[in-house]
């Protein structure tokens, strides 16, 4: 590091801009495909609804974080403009194009993306409630200021990335530290591969391993999130300090972050929480580099032109006054988990699973084509464990949602309300809601009644499996809703 300028740091940052502009399509694609038959006009959870009841009354309106859709009234065709905005230009910035330009081009087109999809996260209630969307947008709010190639980076966003690795990765653990028990006892991941929202297609491999390496597992997972997050600041040292061992330091925190967060997108799906994490931890790693010619602007300061570092530092300090909450909220006793404390979600607090379910209850929704009940057809979805002879799918970092907010149902006190719309959509046999589904066992035409039904789930032993070719093994079956009909 030279000061202002991060010279050692042009690898990371080609890193974050193009994996984070990756991530931006991903997002889009998945809200171009979902939002509708989800939010839609005639969504499970409309948000021309939710938009009309913010606008009803004035005391309401900063209930609702910034939007497009405030202004401009939501229909199904302006979210598919936008998805496909999005797409292209996030698509754009992946291939580098704006980064061979001035600093203000990246800048511009990675603000344009940040606000498009805050734009859809605002409105999309429980599906878009997942912390991976405010780290989205912060990721994205922060590579707007990462410059572009004919100069170096500035430190600051370099260490303003630090500082959000640091409290993805430490809030992380201070969340399990503070939980469940079984975080501390060492027994956590002797469940987690198992019971987790979406299992992968490794996770039950991972659960069949032996217990010690479960314990062990805890461990390191301690180790990376309470531990290493620290030395990720090492390269700041190399101000005063001479010598690449600052820098190596930094490094290995990195690495070290990359190896675990690897090993969680080999045994589960998390949408894009792991991937955003690994393409952050890029911004600690440094790789010696002569400095950047710099730039033919007036009053250039370590190769940075003076309004850039004008513009840089200002976002220094505004993080500086914004970052306190979160700061505070790592070392109170009722720590907050995924928490934003700015309208913009900027400086958010991270964290997950601060607890571990036991056991894994999942809601099977079945379908009958007669009044009598006599049959029922089990509908099939793409990621949540249904067939027992089905073999978990990879789809992160593509988040389906549906699946995911499936997961949770069993979780709460009584089924949602959008669970309620669903069964009426597939009651109507509404051809968007189905094709969020894998498998439709009426081909597209409507049932006469349908029910839900709770089994307990868990992985088969690998003499199960051998023995029925079975992946899964569900008991305690229990009708927890219906048979409803449309009348």
């Amino acid at each position: 590091m030279d000061g202002f300028a991060a010279v050692d740091f042009g690898f990371a940052r080609e890193v974050l801009q193009r994996g984070i502009a990756g991530l931006y399509v991903v997002a889009f694609v998945s809200t171009l495909a979902q939002f509708r038959p989800l939010l839609g006009e005639r969504g499970l959870l409309p948000a021309p609804a939710l938009l009309d009841w913010v606008a009803a009354r004035a005391s309401r309106k900063r209930m609702l974080n910034p939007t497009l859709f405030r202004r401009l009234r939501y229909t199904d065709r302006r979210l598919v403009a936008l998805c496909w905005c999005g797409i292209a230009l996030a698509a754009v910035l992946v291939a580098g194009i704006p980064q061979g330009g001035p600093p203000w081009l990246p800048m511009l087109c990675f603000l344009l993306i940040w606000f498009g999809y805050m734009s859809v996260v605002s409105i999309g209630q429980t599906f878009y409630s997942f912390g991976w969307e405010m780290l989205l947008l912060e990721a994205g709010f922060l590579a707007a200021f990462l410059g572009s190639r004919d100069q170096p980076p500035p430190t600051v966003v370099i260490v303003l990335f630090w500082w959000l690795l640091f409290r993805l990765e430490f809030g992380a653990g201070m969340i399990k530290i503070r939980g469940g028990r079984e975080w501390r006892d060492l027994t956590a991941l002797m469940y987690h591969h198992e019971t987790q929202p979406m299992p992968g297609p490794l996770s039950r491999q991972a659960h069949l391993l032996p217990r010690w390496f479960h314990r062990v597992e805890v461990i390191g997972n301690h180790i990376a999130q309470l531990v290493v997050p620290f030395f990720l600041f090492a390269p700041l040292l190399s101000l005063w300090v001479e010598g690449p061992v600052p820098q190596i330091v930094g490094a290995t925190a990195a690495v070290i972050v990359i190896a675990t967060q690897t090993w969680l997108v080999l045994t589960g799906n998390f949408a894009w929480l792991n991937w955003a994490t690994i393409v952050v931890a890029f911004s600690a790693i440094g790789l010696p580099a002569e400095a950047a010619p710099g730039t033919a602007a007036p009053w250039p300061v370590d190769g940075l032109p003076l309004h850039w570092v004008v513009i840089t530092g200002a976002v220094g300090i505004l993080y500086v006054v914004l970052s306190w909450p979160a700061l505070r909220n790592l070392f109170v006793r009722r720590q907050l988990m995924n928490a934003s404390f700015t309208r913009w979600q900027l400086a958010n607090a991270y964290g997950a699973f601060g607890t571990v379910t036991k056991e894994r209850i999942e809601i099977v929704v079945e379908g009958s084509p007669d009044e009598e009940g006599a049959e029922w057809r089990e509908y099939g979805f793409r990621g949540k464990p249904g067939d027992v002879r089905r073999i978990p799918r990879q789809f992160a970092p593509y988040h389906l949602r549906l699946d995911w907010l499936m997961w949770f149902l069993p979780l709460g006190r009584s089924l949602d309300d959008w669970f309620t719309v669903f069964l009426v959509r597939l009651l109507e046999a509404d051809a968007p809601t189905l094709a969020l589904l894998r498998h439709d066992p009426f081909g597209g035409e409507r049932p006469r009644q349908v029910r839900a039904v709770s089994y307990r789930y868990r992985f088969a032993t690998r003499a199960e499996r051998r023995a029925e070719g079975v992946r899964w093994v569900r008991s305690e079956r229990r009708v927890v809703l219906g048979p409803v009909a449309l009348r």
